[in-house]
């Protein structure tokens, strides 16, 4: 079984759910990291999915402030997606997925 630690990252340029990262087949990801920093001139507010559940919803990210939005890890099966939103129509929002994954 290989192990392999990878980085993800994403810049949210709109309020669209953007996929950050997928778990790819016959693969299993441990998610160990999820960041998301604002790059905004005003406060932004942001959700996370894994698997299409909810890890924070609509959580506020201050001007110039960052939110590690997991406490643990959690595990992606194969075709699970983490996905991210801004509540701003500009994104403002950088994210960076820290992954273990093992096929």
């Amino acid at each position: 079984m290989a192990n392999t630690f990878k980085n993800y990252v994403a810049t949210l340029t709109d309020a669209t759910e953007t996929t950050v990262y997928t778990v790819p087949d016959n693969t299993t990801g441990i998610i160990i990291g999820l960041n998301i920093a604002s790059t905004a001139t005003s406060q932004v507010k942001a959700s996370v999915k894994v698997a299409a559940t909810h890890v924070v919803k609509n959580v506020p990210i201050p001007v110039g402030s960052a939110l590690s939005a997991l406490d643990g890890k959690l595990i992606g099966e194969a075709a699970d997606e983490v996905t991210v939103q801004s509540d701003s129509s500009t994104g403002d929002i950088e994210v960076i997925v820290s992954v273990l994954e093992q096929s």
